[in-house]
């Protein structure tokens, strides 16, 4: 690592470091300025470091999430079939379900709209993380706790339209 990155890939990172090491690791996943693809079973780590959550399904596909909890709940709502051992089937091209979901022409008009509204989303929050982290509020108590509300309510603003994207992207499917 003599050199800047703009791409960090990590796997299992977390194996065998002691406690202040992982902390010392955390802190600087956190700091690192570039993307991070990181593979690894450490929850909390998971958690604290990303901002978006890919999951592989085990079949070849791959869905986007906002958090490491969305995932499992997702996960968990609709558990995936197990292939037949005794039974090899050729895969053909699916056809849509009878009453499958399709997206309605708002929710069409929604899901073309939601990257720039993901992204405007994503600014906000980040300017409300700097807003919070600026040295001149620390001594007032009430704006530090204003612009520390105003951050959760990015952050919640970010989850859920995050939330909404993979409900259309679910949808198209």
């Amino acid at each position: 690592m003599l050199q800047p990155a703009d791409l960090l890939i990590l796997d299992e990172p977390t194996n065998d470091l002691d406690i202040p090491t992982l902390e010392v690791l955390e802190e600087s996943l956190m700091e690192f300025p570039g993307a991070l693809v990181l593979v690894t079973h450490d929850r909390f780590l998971l958690e604290s470091v990303s901002s978006v959550v890919l999951a592989l399904d085990g079949r070849g596909g791959a869905t986007f999430f906002a958090d490491y909890t969305q995932w499992e709940a997702a996960r968990t709502a609709a558990p995936s079939p197990k292939p037949s051992a005794s039974k090899i089937v050729a895969a053909q091209p699916s056809k849509p379900a009878k009453g499958a979901k399709r997206l309605t022409y708002k929710e069409k008009q929604e899901w073309e709209q939601m990257e720039a509204k993901i992204l405007e989303g994503e600014k906000s929050l980040a300017a409300a993380q700097a807003a919070v982290e600026d040295p001149t509020v620390a001594s007032d108590p009430k704006a530090l706790q204003e612009r520390c509300a105003a951050l959760e309510t990015a952050r919640k603003d970010v989850e859920r339209l995050y939330a909404r994207w993979a409900e259309l992207e679910e949808k198209l499917k």
